[in-house]
């Protein structure tokens, strides 16, 4: 039997496969179904969260796995739509790592500094490559994502304000 991972590579293993598997799960999905563009936006609000998540047990390595995920998602996905979809994740993740990276604030407030500045470069640039635009679909692709990465910022706020208190 095999010794378990020590606890912080535990961490580090499962925020990778979570982040990347979610990048490449949205990607794909709206490659199979593209109807379903609003519940698609919804988890890529979440996906901008998880990569701060991500970056804070990779460091700056996470920009590694981003690059995995657009690959994977091309190898998976219909080309045109993963072109689109990965080139969006790229440019709105390298936004979202830069505000993350740069902002020296709780964890909770970076997550959603992170997502208020990427959601609307992912959505636009998708839409445009994707020969997708309207303003409707903008506005539920940035409201969708805002709402997602809301829930999470505050979900994670909780959980900092009980991890002080029991202290």
């Amino acid at each position: 039997m095999h010794a378990p991972l020590p606890r912080l590579r535990r961490a580090q293993l499962i925020t990778a496969l979570t982040y990347v598997g979610a990048v490449v799960s949205v990607n794909v999905g709206f490659s199979l179904l593209p109807q379903l563009d609003w519940f698609w936006s919804l988890l890529v609000g979440g996906v901008l969260a998880v990569r701060d998540l991500a970056q804070r047990h990779w460091g700056h390595w996470v920009l590694l796995l981003m690059l995995l995920g657009a690959c994977l998602s091309w190898r998976l996905g219909a080309p045109a739509i993963a072109l689109a979809s990965a080139s969006a994740f790229l440019v709105s993740e390298s936004v979202d790592w830069l505000v993350y990276s740069t902002t020296h604030r709780p964890f909770a407030e970076r997550v959603w500094r992170s997502v208020l500045a990427s959601a609307p470069i992912d959505t636009a640039v998708f839409l445009h490559l994707a020969d997708l635009w309207s303003w409707p679909l903008f506005g539920i692709g940035v409201a969708s994502k805002l709402l997602a990465g809301a829930l999470i910022s505050l979900g994670l706020r909780r959980q900092a304000r009980r991890e002080a208190g029991s202290r």
